[in-house]
């Protein structure tokens, strides 16, 4: 979008405008714009890019241009006088913000904005801004500071004014529930009696919630059922009799608006057959917003009432917020036990004044807040995921809060680490200062494990991550540490010898063919295995474990290993093709983990060159990577279509991608259209399952924190995700080759058959990237094409479609993989960006420093793998098929476009741009 921004408006082409549209759409601030209004936007904004500590404009400049973040953030900061030294931050502006509404009527900047790290912004200059508002007045009022616009209204407070005034929507959905109910199940609606008082037509809580989990899939728990009837209590279309403001999943009575009246009517056979049809698209709904609202009852419950399960939805949520993202894990699950909720109904509600001295951190979860100095005016608008009054609690200004911020962050940096299970130790670290070896290079922490406690689930968190921070090298001497004498070891308990050897059988078969990859764990496991046959001798319980072992031995050591079929593995060989400038080419044989500067001296000596040569990742669309001569396993960095060149430095510039990297010229619609949309899924999912199930465990913990630091190889993994790029570009290059309207029709249409049954086969994986590829700019602006698919179509990709917004549903997308049977072929490149997301600026491979709630997250996310593979895929209960070989070889080798710059012009070649 960037390159399509820094061209002239006038240069612009239609595609440059689609493509900054789409990006656009993303970004919150925008989402209630006009069609026609961001479209102007795109035709005449500019691309801003800010390096960090960057000054965007000083307090008192007259303003030239208006700016939206779209991404990265900004600090405001505001002078008393006019040197800017003094200057003192007092808000921070994140994505989605809009800030210098002022060059409206041309008054001085009333704040200096400094960007707080790499950021990109939107601008637009003020004619043409002046303009827009003039347009598009109404539409832009809420973007932006008073007088020009307005201020959004939050949900209101636990007080008279708590329920607001439900809308159409919610209105139906309570009217589709009760009549669905008294169709179903009318007993669940009736008169009760409690104490010797009749409460009149009246549900029961638990009863209420054990007949939404009966009605959908899209229920994931009884916590979600409780969200779902919460949006309706909030909404105020259901009540508890007593007006309680939070639902409960117990013996309670709650009444529904309808019922409320004492001559309430019941509904009629139309009303019945209408709620029927209705009733899952309305769960699909609540199942949406439920969580937020279960969230927001979880927020009103005073600190000490929130249950364990209560402080992980917090925690979890907290995870996700910009705001937070600098703090550690371990200050967000302590801030997860203190923050509460407050509303504020009115817009213009002073939240404090300044100079007050303050009680509380505000993080905005919905709406918008005014930021006004006293002698300026309004200085910036902040909105959903901004936080304010924080600098007071770090500095100790007069705004004191009632949580003790600083003992929370002091806390996190002890000197003694301490993980905790069920309120004991489960790990213990020390942390000291190590004093760097390098004069330019400041001194750091490194954290010693004092104390391990084999208590499960940290047990399990400690074998999945010990990589991280203690190689086998390391960990080997320290089981074995334990033997001791003979004598010692007869009289060392049977109960610490069976967790310390239980440990390094879960080890063991964790490892798996990695423990081959390292002399030193086989040596541990044989002399394992000769310490615990003498203690076996005497120590009669002990000897039941033994077997375990010795199968773990047989399986990677002799004749054996070498005849099962193994997934890629770091000491392998494979055979890497490099392309030369003039297209020919040469075959070396490397092993898996060759370096840039072992592939690059191999296809010297095969070429007879002496000269130096460069090793260049080429795209199909010509963009070129110098790849490093110590990076590993240099052949995973090549994409769908890549291409590995060697090459002079002279001839960098005259490289060209081949011919068969553009992809194909014609649609395969011919091969594929006869085959059966089932069995094609369910070929497409057994070659998923395959490549799924090479994927080790560690891989996800080496793509995480770096290859490159544990010269381990991903290659298994990488290929998983390859292949849901694979997918996703066979879905546009397919729609984008197909020339008649009516075809293409037909495509959208069995691209939703087969993403329905890669759902019903549990490969989510597919499912995703089949959806993503109609969500393709070149797909989804085909406008004249989506017209013609059947309703019944379009109805099936929406509901798909809402599945992808990970921000909304990524608590809800891991619940309904842990209840779901496997095996399951999970969306890997969301399990991965969650990882990513939760490492995110940890240097731990470097500084030694280790974030152990990251690792605890991370951990999780490789249990939800083991769930999914926690059963074998059967290959044998395929669906009856005329040719399956013929299907299987077709899914296995889809020939695909990846240049989005290409498929955009075969889109517009389709259906130009209207007008």
């Amino acid at each position: 979008m960037s390159i399509c921004l820094f061209c002239r408006p006038a240069e612009r082409s239609g595609e440059d405008v689609d493509i900054i549209l789409a990006r656009m759409k993303g970004v919150k601030a925008f989402e209630k714009f006009h069609p026609n209004l961001l479209q102007q936007i795109c035709m005449c904004g500019f691309y801003e890019y800010l390096e960090k500590g960057i000054t965007l404009y000083r307090q008192g400049d007259i303003g030239t241009s208006w700016y939206a973040v779209l991404s990265g953030s900004l600090d405001v900061k505001v002078s008393e006088t006019a040197n800017h030294q003094d200057a003192v931050t007092i808000c921070t502006l994140g994505v989605g913000t809009a800030f210098g509404e002022s060059i409206l009527d041309n008054t001085p900047r009333h704040a200096t904005i400094v960007s707080r790290e790499n950021s990109e912004l939107l601008r637009i200059e003020q004619r043409e801004f002046k303009t827009l508002w003039e347009k598009y007045r109404q539409c832009m009022a809420g973007l932006l500071a008073p007088p020009y616009g307005v201020m959004d209204s939050g949900a209101t407070n636990d007080s008279d004014d708590y329920f607001s005034v439900p809308s159409e929507k919610i209105l139906r959905a309570e009217k589709v529930l009760r009549n669905a109910i008294l169709a179903r199940a009318p007993h669940m609606i009736r008169d009760r009696k409690y104490h010797l008082k009749t409460y009149r037509q009246c549900c029961v809580g638990t009863e209420l919630v054990d007949w939404l989990l009966q009605q959908s899939s899209c229920v994931h728990s009884r916590a979600h059922a409780v969200g779902m009837w919460q949006v309706l209590l909030e909404e105020g279309v259901l009540n508890h009799v007593d007006h309680e403001l939070n639902f409960q999943d117990k013996y309670l009575f709650y009444r529904f608006l309808d019922d409320e009246e004492e001559d309430a009517v019941l509904p009629s056979d139309d009303d019945k057959r209408e709620a029927e049809e209705e009733l899952q698209e309305t769960l699909l709904f609540l199942s949406q917003i439920g969580p937020d609202a279960h969230m927001r009852m979880i927020l009103r419950k005073p600190p000490g009432q929130r249950t364990t399960e209560d402080l992980e939805i917090i925690y979890d949520e907290l995870l996700h917020i910009k705001a937070l993202s600098h703090l550690s894990n371990t200050v967000k699950r302590e801030l997860a036990g203190v923050l509460i909720f407050e509303s504020h109904a009115k817009a213009g509600t002073v939240l404090f004044n300044q100079g007050e001295e303050g009680t509380s951190w505000y993080i905005i979860q919905k709406g918008s807040v005014n930021v006004v100095i006293y002698g300026k005016g309004v200085v910036c608008t902040l909105h959903e995921g901004d936080d304010f009054g924080k600098l007071a609690l770090v500095n100790d200004a007069p705004r004191a809060a009632s949580i003790d911020f600083n003992r929370i962050l002091r806390d996190v940096e002890a000197n003694t680490v301490r993980l905790k299970e069920h309120d004991q130790d489960v790990l213990v670290l020390q942390k000291s200062l190590r004093p760097s070896s390098h004069g330019n290079i400041p001194a750091h922490f490194k954290y010693m494990i004092t104390s391990i406690s084999l208590l499960n689930p940290a047990l399990d968190d400690f074998v999945l991550m010990h990589c991280v921070f203690m190689p086998i090298s390391q960990l080997c001497p320290a089981l074995l540490a334990s033997q001791g004498s003979e004598q010692e070891r007869l009289d060392y308990s049977v109960a610490s010898k069976r967790r310390v050897f239980s440990l390094a059988l879960r080890w063991a078969t964790l490892q798996g063919h990695h423990l081959l990859e390292d002399d030193t764990a086989l040596s541990f496991l044989e002399e394992l295995h000769g310490f615990v046959s003498n203690d076996a001798r005497v120590l009669r319980p002990l000897k039941e474990l033994l077997p375990e072992l010795e199968r773990i031995l047989k399986q990677y050591s002799g004749e054996e290993r070498l005849a099962k079929k193994q997934p890629i593995r770091s000491f392998d060989d494979i055979l890497l093709k490099v392309y030369c400038s003039d297209h020919t080419y040469t075959t070396i044989r490397v092993p898996v983990l060759a370096t840039g500067r072992e592939v690059t001296a191999a296809v010297a000596d095969k070429l007879g060159s002496t000269e130096e040569l460069l090793l260049i990742n080429l795209s199909s669309s010509g963009e070129k990577q110098i790849l490093k001569p110590n990076d590993v396993s240099v052949f995973q960095s090549l994409g769908v279509n890549g291409r590995m060149f060697a090459c002079s430095r002279e001839q960098l510039d005259s490289l060209n991608p081949l011919a068969e990297q553009e992809g194909p010229s014609t649609g395969s619609m011919s091969s594929f259209e006869l085959m059966s949309s089932k069995d094609l899924a369910f070929q497409m999912t057994q070659y998923d399952w395959e490549l799924f199930s090479c994927v080790h465990e560690y891989e996800l913990v080496y793509h995480t924190f770096g290859r490159q630091a544990y010269r381990r190889s991903t290659a298994n993994l990488e290929l998983f995700l390859k292949r849901f790029n694979q997918v996703q570009l066979w879905v546009v290059t397919e729609v984008c080759l197909c020339g008649t309207l009516s075809k293409r029709v037909q495509l959208l249409k069995k691209f939703i058959k087969i993403a329905a049954h890669c759902r019903e086969f549990k490969n989510l994986n597919s499912f995703f990237a089949i959806i993503m590829g109609m969500c393709n700019p070149a797909v989804s602006r085909l406008s004249q094409t989506w017209e013609k698919l059947p309703s019944k179509f379009k109805k099936f990709y929406s509901e798909f479609e809402s599945l992808l917004d990970p921000s909304r549903n990524h608590r809800a997308y891991r619940l309904t993989v842990a209840k779901m049977e496997p095996p399951i072929i999970p969306f890997m490149p969301l399990l991965i960006k969650d990882m990513t997301f939760t490492h995110e600026g940890n240097k731990t491979f470097v500084d030694g420093l280790v974030n152990f709630e990251k690792m605890r997250l991370i951990a999780n996310t490789i249990r939800a793998v083991r769930h999914c593979r926690s059963q074998l895929f059967n290959a044998e209960v395929s669906p009856a098929s005329k040719n399956p070989q013929e299907v299987r070889n077709y899914v296995r080798q889809l020939n695909v476009i990846d240049n989005q710059r290409t498929l955009s012009q075969l889109s517009f070649r389709l259906e130009p741009r209207r007008g």
